[in-house]
This record gives structure tokens, C-alpha cells and sequence, in this order.
């Protein structure tokens, strides 16, 4: 069975920084894609960052352009895990943070229906 746990949110500051991890089990995801949503209370899920699998050495990374250059996905395929480093700057970042896996192939990494498996959360709080 296919299983996808996020970690390490918490309450933070804003400016501070904090990495999520997912560790997914139940099939090797390496030559997957993974993504990272975020939903805020009373808002629509919304894409944040994805990593897709290129080649044995590298892979292709996406962001949600209001996040780049603050927010770095990426992932340690030996530990089937994927990361988002988050350097906050805003209580509107506040939000429980998913873990989603989909195949490598096509388009629409920043769509939330084309992922197959969820992870179920991880909220993060960044205070003012």
C-alpha cells in the first residue's frame, strides 16, 4: 500500500526557515514525480513546488512563481523522501502543507488532479 508522510511542520516566525520532508513507502518513487500543494484555511488547494524525474543524476524542478527563489524542492531518492525548504515571509503562508506523487510523464505539474497519492498533511503556522 502506497503511503506518503509528511513531516516537520510547526509554528514559525516569518523569516524563518523550515524543511518539510515526505517519506514515501509502498513503491519506489524515484522515477516519479513529486509535488508539493498547500491549502489555507477557507482557500482552494493551491501548487507550490514539483520535482520530476530526469535522470539517474538530475531532475527538473517547478515552482509556483510567487515562490521562487524562496522555496527549494528536492529529494533523496536512496530514502524514497522528498523536501521543501520554506524561508517564510508571511503569515499568508500559514497552511497544512501535502505531500503528492504522480508519474514522470506529461504536463500539469502544477495541477492537483493529476496526482495519484496524497499524503495527509503537515501544518504550518507563521506568525506576524
Amino acid at each position: 500500500q502506497v503511503q506518503l508522510v509528511e513531516s516537520g511542520g510547526g509554528l514559525v516566525r516569518a523569516g524563518d526557515s523550515l524543511r518539510l520532508s515526505c517519506a514515501a513507502s509502498g513503491r519506489t518513487f524515484s522515477s516519479w514525480a513529486m509535488g508539493w500543494f498547500r491549502q489555507a484555511p477557507g482557500k482552494e488547494r493551491e501548487f507550490v513546488a514539483a520535482i520530476r524525474w530526469e535522470s539517474v543524476s538530475s531532475d527538473s524542478t517547478y515552482y509556483a512563481d510567487s515562490l521562487k527563489g524562496r522555496f527549494t524542492i528536492s529529494r533523496e531518492t536512496a530514502k524514497n523522501t522528498v523536501f521543501l525548504q520554506m524561508n517564510t515571509r508571511q503569515a499568508e503562508e500559514t497552511a497544512t502543507y501535502y505531500c503528492a506523487a504522480r508519474g514522470n510523464g506529461g504536463n500539469g505539474y502544477a495541477v492537483a488532479v493529476t496526482y495519484a497519492y496524497w499524503g495527509q498533511g503537515t501544518q504550518v503556522t507563521v506568525s506576524s
